[in-house]
């Protein structure tokens, strides 16, 4: 059986090799590394042209929309917040064009952390711009293990059970949920931290970082619901 193509969004940045210092695609190696391993071929996705999105969804079986800087604002209306990090607009162009084409093709989709920022985001969603101030604590914000309540009858919840025990830091979280996303995973303080979206074969959004450590059970998940 041949191994299914997942793609996988990338960022530009500075990078150094040897004495060499350039723009380069970026991607952490553990989304690859976690493809590779549920038995997938990871195809990394650089954010260039918006006319390369209907290519990318024909050839592709999946898409991983991964983690990185915040969504900017005034991809849902909204002005910046000071205290968030600099956007990536070509980025964040980039991928709300190909999720939602993804979307319409049937496309299985896994949106990490940021990715599912973004998936809220392309289905008519809006973002907490600043989480600390919208809960009144820091808990979301520090690298402190909490544990995740999980809809036991939610495709997230048939790959990792009822709950699991993350720890990724995190200043922004969903406000209002995107059209067709219902919420399937949620802190301890009732913040979403995993959607899906309703009538479609895989396409699940979580706060935190599946690809990372010796849990790939999500991520097989997505392969599993890729092959042919």
């Amino acid at each position: 059986m041949s191994r299914p193509l997942i793609g996988i969004t990338t960022y530009f940045d500075a990078a150094r090799w040897g004495t060499w210092v350039r723009e380069a695609v970026l991607s952490p190696p553990a989304y690859a590394k976690a493809v590779d391993k549920a038995g997938g071929s990871p195809v990394l996705i650089p954010p260039l042209s918006l006319g390369a999105i209907d290519g990318y969804v024909r050839g592709l079986s999946g898409l991983i929309l991964a983690g990185g800087v915040e969504v900017d604002p005034g991809a849902y209306g909204e002005e910046r917040d000071e205290r968030v990090e600099e956007p990536q607009p070509q980025r964040d162009r980039f991928e709300l064009g190909l999720v939602r084409a993804a979307v319409q093709a049937g496309v299985p989709v896994l949106g990490v952390a940021r990715g599912m920022h973004i998936l809220n985001v392309a289905l008519g969603g809006t973002l907490i711009r600043w989480l600390p101030e919208a809960v009144h604590h820091e808990r979301h914000a520090a690298s402190t293990p909490h544990v995740i309540q999980v809809s036991v009858s939610s495709k997230v919840g048939k790959a990792v059970g009822d709950r699991i025990e993350v720890a990724v830091p995190h200043h922004q979280a969903l406000k209002r949920l995107g059209e067709g996303l219902l919420a399937v995973a949620w802190a301890d303080d009732q913040i979403v931290e995993g959607v899906e979206l309703q009538g479609h074969r895989f396409c699940v959004g979580v706060q935190w970082h599946p690809e990372r450590g010796d849990d790939n059970r999500l991520v097989d998940a997505l392969v599993e619901a890729a092959m042919p």
